[in-house]
């Protein structure tokens, strides 16, 4: 496919996991694009690496001329950059709920009105072309056990998009949550004392009985973020192996 061809692609976070296969998909469909992330070196060619903090405004409002000259402009925004934080209600202090919310909630604000200016100005040029897609999870939207802190940020960015595409939906941009249960669970899983059973109960918890894979978010964050979408707007696409919307018999009674 070439739908992305002549368009230009910015993707924070993108330097390892969802990120990284997002940038690469956009790449191989026709698109210019490049990578925002706090250690961009692992980044090749054709994707362009920038260093990036999105803890830091004055920084992300001077680089983002620099990321839109280097591109030829920015046609797509997808704010992908997160950290995680395991727990209950009881078990994250005061300095862990800032640092989460200034990269997930805070850190996704941040890199969309660095990059507002130059998303106008693509929609005015190339109109139905102009997207931004924020990633977020399904625990946004569902509860899960010992993610109190890290759902908390996931359904303020689900809210925080939801409003974003309200304001600039009569400027021809687009904005939509991608929901996906994302990888860097995997990591957690296996700095757990007993991986194997940790990576059992989340796996039985989907109807698809896995964990759900970079590469198939990279292709939803296409799907929102490509101009065959173009009425979609404000709409999430959950990627999460049925977990939210599936209740399936017990393997047992089929």
């Amino acid at each position: 496919m070439s739908d992305f061809t002549g368009l230009t692609a910015l993707v924070a976070g993108g330097a390892s996991g969802i990120g990284r296969a997002t940038a690469g998909l956009l790449a191989e469909r026709g698109a210019r694009a490049a990578v925002l992330d706090l250690h961009p070196s692992p980044v090749a060619k054709p994707l362009l690496g920038l260093r990036a903090d999105v803890t830091d405004d004055a920084w992300g409002r001077a680089a983002a001329p620099a990321a839109a000259e280097a591109l030829g402009g920015l046609d797509i925004l997808v704010n992908n950059a997160g950290i995680g934080a395991q727990g209950t209600v009881e078990d994250n202090d005061d300095a862990e709920w800032r640092h989460v919310f200034d990269v997930n909630v805070h850190g996704t604000a941040r890199t969309a009105r660095a990059r507002l200016p130059c998303l106008r100005r693509a929609a005015a040029a190339r109109p139905g072309t102009a997207a931004v897609v924020n990633a977020c999870s399904v625990a946004a939207t569902a509860g899960l056990p010992q993610r109190f802190l890290y759902s908390a940020t996931k359904g303020a960015v689900h809210s925080l998009t939801l409003a974003m595409a309200a304001d600039h939906v009569r400027e021809g941009i687009r904005v939509n949550p991608g929901t996906a249960d994302t990888p860097w669970a995997g990591r957690l899983l296996d700095a757990a004392p007993d991986p194997a059973a940790e990576r059992a109960a989340p796996e039985a918890r989907r109807p698809t009985g896995r964990l759900v894979s970079a590469a198939e978010v990279a292709g939803a964050v296409a799907y929102w973020a490509g101009p065959l979408s173009g009425a979609a707007t404000g709409a999430a696409l959950a990627v999460d192996g049925g977990t939210q919307g599936l209740r399936p018999r017990p393997a047992a009674d089929r």
